[in-house]
């Protein structure tokens, strides 16, 4: 029965196929493309044209077979478009898993959706949305489109995976032509080819394909520069954006065009330099005035996105911001410039690639490779760093929204590109202190006193700032891994110091704080700090280097009141291992029916070679397994 299912199947594809009716089936995919991907890109054709240094054209065609539920995003299609660009000429076609033609997206398919969110005031970002509401897979969709564009600051980048882990790639091809007179810069990463390049009639063209490309194979902690696998980016030597004309073909140039867009919005208005006055009267040094200016922004203004047209890259005027009490990133930096300036205090607008976890830029293109702003005032010692959309963040910290990377500050001799500082072990700190008394049914009551420091404090100072009562419990019974336990009253206190401060104070009821077999029972001394990390480890070469982002230390000092007929009969040995990713340490104690562990874990940051994989995996392996090493008692 089943090989006449198949037959049938094999007829009807290629009846179809001889008739012409197929063109995509789901069954021509190669069975190499289909392992581990939800979709498969079978064709994709990216053209981008700039005609002069204000103005290009993208022409987008691609089409794509969904495998699976998974993959079911890749049945919209989504565009992008502001008061800069225009979206026009949005075709669609969906295909069955035999390859026929069912459905042509129709205009009332097409939605236009305004792409304001929470934080955004004014927005002129809007969205072109088609889509096909179909589930019976595999299936395929073709789309295509034209957009106009005058937002020159930046031209095409290509990725042919789309930075998709499930994606996989049939043919794609991608051609950009700039009048001769322009030049183009481009950098080829990943291992992507060399371009194909041609010139007719004054128009240099440059064009890369990639054929038969499988899901791309994320290797755990590959350095965040690779993330998106093979692909281009592409920039201009000169560009024009709403009568702005600037140059980026170095850092410099780049950082002159912020000079340009910021000229002549210092302005404050009387009152407010009246009050800078003020409030820096009798204060020395100039440290200390920053910090009591900065925290007047903070008072002062709040964060809220506005992006219409240039807006999206020229900050608002200070003195609107002064008057409304609000601004963009942008807008608020440029603010508490101004507010320094009247001051006497020089400081420097700064172009950041921000984010958690965010790659950074690449230093040797320079490019528009920005999102956020944020402020550098240099001091003879150390420069101090200021987030001004923050109402809460401590004088002169970053977290790792900003930190640990490279920033364009727009000097007066133009761009200058710098690092902003990291926060290392020292400054990443976790120390838990922690009170139990356990009963003979392995019940148990604890206290807890935390403490965090830098990155690690953030997520506690968000919920201070940010959340309600009842949000901060949730909050916390997020952060507590414990099983089965009862948060009985908590406590959340913030310092704000230039690392800052968070200290946590939580009374628990914990059930089966232990667990018992007959006369015996079984506990885990770590009661919150187990590490669950495990790397898969596999036959395949490592190909990309190691890179650790984040550095902390986490210490934990545990005392546990045992019952009183308990007697231990197991117990953990001391543990100690030290490798060039970090030292971690363990170990139990046993005095007057008290049991104490202690523990210690230091996490270095780095890039290391390929072949450290294996060690690192099996440091973690080995920091797991103490973890979980348990303590025997007889009762």
């Amino acid at each position: 029965m089943k090989k006449f299912v198949y037959s049938a199947f094999f007829w009807l594809f290629c009846s179809s196929f001889i008739l012409g009716q197929v063109k995509w089936p789901a069954a021509a995919i190669p069975e190499n493309l289909r392992e581990n991907a939800h979709a498969v890109m079978r064709k994709s054709e990216t053209f981008y044209t700039v005609r002069n240094s204000g103005e290009g054209q993208r022409k987008v065609h691609y089409i794509v077979t969904i495998l699976d539920q998974q993959g079911i995003e890749y049945s919209t299609l989504t565009v992008r478009y502001d008061k800069l660009s225009k979206v026009t000429n949005i075709e669609g076609t969906l295909y069955n898993t035999l390859g026929e033609k069912i459905k042509t997206l129709k205009k009332s398919d097409i939605s236009d959706q305004s792409g304001i969110s929470n934080t955004n005031l004014f927005d002129d970002v809007r969205y072109k949305v088609g889509q096909f509401n179909y589930a019976s897979f595999p299936f395929t969709v073709e789309f295509s489109y034209e957009e106009t564009d005058r937002n020159m600051l930046s031209y095409e980048s290509w990725y042919p995976h789309f930075d998709s882990e499930n994606l996989a790639v049939e043919q794609d091809f991608f051609k950009i032509s700039v009048p001769a007179s322009l030049d183009l810069r481009y950098k080829e990463l990943n291992g992507i080819g060399a371009a194909v390049t041609e010139e007719n009639n004054g128009i240099k063209s440059y064009s890369w394909m990639v054929k038969n490309l499988p899901v791309l194979e994320k290797e755990p902690y590959a350095p965040r520069k690779i993330k998106y696998g093979p692909g281009v980016i592409t920039a201009p030597n000169e560009f024009e954006v709403e009568g702005y004309q600037g140059k980026m073909s170095s850092w410099k140039d780049l950082g002159e065009f912020d000079n340009v867009l910021c000229k002549n919005r210092d302005i404050l208005p009387e009152e407010t330099i009246a009050e800078v006055k003020q409030l820096t009267s009798g204060i020395t040094d100039p440290v200390q005035k920053v910090k009591k200016l900065y925290e007047y922004m903070q008072n002062k203004t709040r964060y809220i996105s506005i992006q219409l047209g240039i807006g999206g890259w020229q900050p608002f005027e200070a003195k609107y911001v002064a008057e409304k009490g609000y601004g963009d990133c942008k807008a608020l930096s440029n603010f508490m410039k101004s507010i320094l300036k009247s001051a006497n205090i020089e400081s420097y607008y700064t172009s950041i690639q921000a984010g958690d976890d965010k790659a950074d830029i690449l230093t040797d293109f320079p490019s528009q490779q920005f999102n956020h702003v944020i402020l550098c005032v240099p001091m003879k010692q150390d420069s101090i760093w200021l987030e001004c959309t923050s109402q809460t963040n401590p004088f002169g910290y970053l977290s790792d929204f900003t930190s640990d990377r490279h920033a364009l500050l727009a000097t007066p001799e133009g761009g200058k590109l710098v690092m902003t500082p990291g926060y290392g072990e020292k400054d990443n700190l976790q120390h838990r202190n922690i009170q139990v008394v356990l009963n003979e049914e392995g019940d148990a009551e604890a206290e807890t006193s935390m403490l965090f420091t830098g990155i690690l404090q953030d997520d506690y100072a968000s919920a201070i700032s940010r959340m309600n009562d009842d949000e901060q419990k949730k909050f916390m019974y997020s952060q507590i891994h414990i099983p089965n336990f009862d948060l009985v009253k908590f406590s959340i206190q913030n310092e704000k110091k230039t690392i800052p401060v968070s200290k946590v104070k939580n009374s628990l009821l914990i059930r089966k704080c232990a667990s018992k077999s007959g006369t015996r029972m079984f506990l885990n001394p770590n009661l919150m700090s187990v590490f669950n990390q495990i790397l898969p480890v596999t036959d395949k070469s490592r190909k990309h280097d190691v890179e650790l982002i984040n550095a902390y230390t986490e210490t934990d000092s545990v005392m546990f009141q045992l019952p009183a007929k308990a007697i231990i009969e197991a117990q953990p040995a001391p543990v100690n291992i030290e490798t060039a990713f970090g030292k971690y340490q363990s170990e139990v104690k046993i005095k007057d029916q008290k049991l104490y562990y202690y523990r210690k874990f230091i996490r270095k940051r780095g890039i290391f070679p390929p072949g450290s994989y294996a060690e690192l995996a099996d440091f973690y392996k080995k920091i797991s397994k103490a973890d979980r090493a348990q303590v025997v008692m007889k009762l």
